[in-house]
């Protein structure tokens, strides 16, 4: 594959998986991470992939600062501060192979819960706190723990406007602190610059596309596309 073909299908990507967040609200960097890993490199992959998601949580965080539930984003912080720390030195040590596999049945396994087991229950707090050091571990390898996040603010934010903010909040707090080590690392190269700065073309026709769609196309039809791609997306991730 040239490099051009390969910086193409990951703007198609950064288009498609932002679009796709724009409308459910979630999943854009589950579905992102797998191709893109594999199209211009995991190190390149987290750094844009952090940015970009961030520039949207950041809109909606000045836009709805008054809507953040401040205890619940402290405690949130605080227990994924934790699992993120442990997940960032587990990807320093970790062979990239397994740890994509690992990644790829994951997100198999939350796209086959979303397609076939309808039911809903209720976990008990302590599971539930659980969840949040698994969404920071999982975040501080593959900056995609949102499911987990999302086990855990249903439950404590009942308000669809605090939920939106103080969820945007949580991840532009963790995203800046994953940034500073991904600068540390060294990942902000020419190259990735690059990249990145070209990204912003089809984030912003996203966020466009994906303000009109919304307003048209049933929430439910959407999730069954955003969760089919998921079990794609995490089928790239292991082959």
């Amino acid at each position: 594959m040239t490099d051009f073909l390969r910086y193409l299908l990951f703007l198609l990507t950064i288009f498609v998986t932002n679009t796709i967040q724009v409308i459910t609200g979630f999943a854009g960097a589950m579905l992102a991470m797998p191709p893109a890993i594999r199209l211009i490199g995991v190190s390149a992959a987290k750094v844009v992939v952090t940015v970009v998601s961030g520039a949207s949580c950041v809109y909606v965080v000045v836009r709805c600062w008054r809507d953040i539930e401040e205890k619940e984003l402290l405690k949130i912080l605080a227990l994924m501060g934790i699992g993120m720390f442990a997940g960032v030195r587990f990807f320093h040590v970790m062979k990239l192979d397994i740890l994509l596999k690992f990644y790829g049945v994951f997100i198999i396994l939350i796209a086959l819960k979303k397609l076939f087991v309808l039911r809903k229950f209720q976990l008990p707090p302590g599971v539930l706190y659980l969840c949040l050091l698994a969404a920071g571990f999982i975040h501080g390898i593959f900056v995609s723990g949102g499911s987990f996040l999302v086990v855990y603010a249903v439950w404590a934010l009942k308000d669809k406007e605090k939920f939106r903010a103080t969820v945007s909040a949580v991840w532009m707090v963790l995203n800046s602190f994953l940034l500073f080590d991904y600068w540390k690392a060294g990942y902000f190269t020419a190259e990735t610059n690059g990249v990145l700065a070209l990204s912003f073309i089809p984030f912003l026709l996203a966020v466009f596309l994906g303000n009109r769609l919304v307003k048209r196309i049933t929430m439910e039809k959407f999730l069954l596309l955003t969760y089919i791609l998921l079990l794609a997306s995490g089928v790239v991730a292991i082959s």
